[in-house]
């Protein structure tokens, strides 16, 4: 079974069950439950994320927190879904004929699902809106949090349009064994790269802001959002060499080569930022930051999520999910994997990665806007400092 729909045109067993339009969605309504498990988690520990993303505050205690109105969207959600999907299973009862014919019932789905995001519900999800990039006093942390994720979904975005196109092909259907090369020659790898490319072009805009700002000692002259956007500009060979690889060279060697390269490099490029740029722990720091007596060994002096073997933990897991996540963004990925039960795990195993990524992320920038001026650790940092120093850091 090699996943390409020309040699093996029947359903397999995973389709036939969990055809690509029903896992879109379930990747969809789990990321909703994540943003907010993380909502809830971090607002036990007082760490008030709407504040953090310029996000309205409740009018009154009577109103519930932001996590329960986002459960409270997951919950309708995942109702909805889990009701299309079993009347599904009733009336296709994983005959191949049926399951192809009902396949508007789970696009169905996908449109109502795609509904409840674009209606404006500012006052009940919590989630920060998707556009350029704000000033920092107005909310810039949100638009770059919701980049970064969207980066974390290029290929659910992609198995998204390779659902439609299959729908609104000749004798096609969104429910057939999920063919990639359905407008794969062009449109997925663009819409792989576009996330990347957002969030490329925020670093940019934000560049430009130091550069036209008032040039002090504090600000630097913008390198390191050059540095970011060199990261995701990384993604874009593996996207290139992947779609060459499976459309005009799929015996060449050395495009294979060039494209594990550029996995590499994207890995642990992305690794490194997580962990000194991201998440401001000083494991790839000099060797007196890393052995600091005030902190664990490579972490930094206030650590609010957990102990420090969490945070190493975290960062292995982060490092082997990193790698994952270039092989995701492959639009040959079928070819690599030998069932579709193996991309959707990959998918899966990205999402949770970012969600994890989300609780340190969040973390880090509450340090960085509530630091004391008493006992500072070695990455611990000023309110007025935050404007200058770490603001080229994000």
């Amino acid at each position: 079974m090699d996943g390409d729909p020309a040699v093996e045109p029947e359903l397999d067993s995973f389709s036939l069950t969990f055809p690509l339009p029903y896992r879109v969605a379930f990747i969809v309504v789990l990321a909703v439950w994540g943003w907010g498990f993380n909502l809830h988690y971090l607002y036990l520990l007082g760490i008030d994320v709407p504040s953090l993303i310029r996000y309205p505050g409740r009018p009154s205690t009577h109103h519930p927190p932001h996590h329960r109105s986002v459960y409270r969207l997951a919950t309708v959600l995942s109702s909805i879904f889990g009701f299309s999907l079993l009347v599904f299973w009733l009336f296709t009862r994983r005959n191949p004929d049926l399951v192809l014919a009902w396949d508007w019932l789970p696009l169905t789905y996908l449109f109502v699902l795609l509904a409840f995001f674009a209606i404006p519900l500012p006052r009940t999800t919590g989630l920060p809106p998707l556009g350029g990039i704000a000033e920092a006093k107005d909310g810039k942390f949100g638009d770059i949090l919701l980049a970064d994720v969207l980066t974390s979904y290029a290929k659910v975005l992609g198995d998204l349009y390779v659902a439609l196109c299959m729908f609104f092909r000749t004798d096609g259907s969104a429910t057939a064994r999920p063919d990639r090369g359905c407008g794969g020659t062009v449109m997925v790898p663009v819409i792989l790269a576009i996330p990347s490319l957002i969030r490329l072009r925020q670093c940019v805009i934000e560049y430009g802001r130091v550069r036209r700002g008032p040039i002090r000692e504090s600000t630097g002259w913008g390198g390191q959002h050059l540095a970011n956007a060199l990261k995701y500009s990384t993604a874009f060979p593996v996207v290139l060499l992947s779609a060459l690889q499976r459309n005009w060279a799929p015996e060449s060697t050395a495009i294979y080569r060039l494209w594990v390269l550029a996995c590499t490099i994207n890995s642990f490029y992305s690794f490194y930022w997580d962990v000194a740029k991201d998440w401001d722990l000083t494991l790839f720091d000099g060797v007196r930051a890393r052995n600091n007596p005030e902190h664990a060994f490579g972490l930094r002096r206030t650590l609010r999520l957990g102990p420090p073997g969490l945070y190493y933990g975290v960062i292995a897991l982060d490092l082997v999910l990193r790698c994952t996540w270039s092989l995701k963004l492959s639009p040959h990925l079928d070819r690599i994997a030998d069932f579709e039960s193996s991309i959707f795990i990959v998918e899966l195993l990205e999402v949770m990665r970012r969600w994890i990524w989300i609780f340190f992320r969040v973390e880090t920038e509450w340090i960085r806007n509530n630091s004391q001026p008493i006992g500072l650790g070695i990455n611990d940092i000023l309110l007025n400092d935050y404007q200058g120093k770490y603001e080229d850091e994000d």
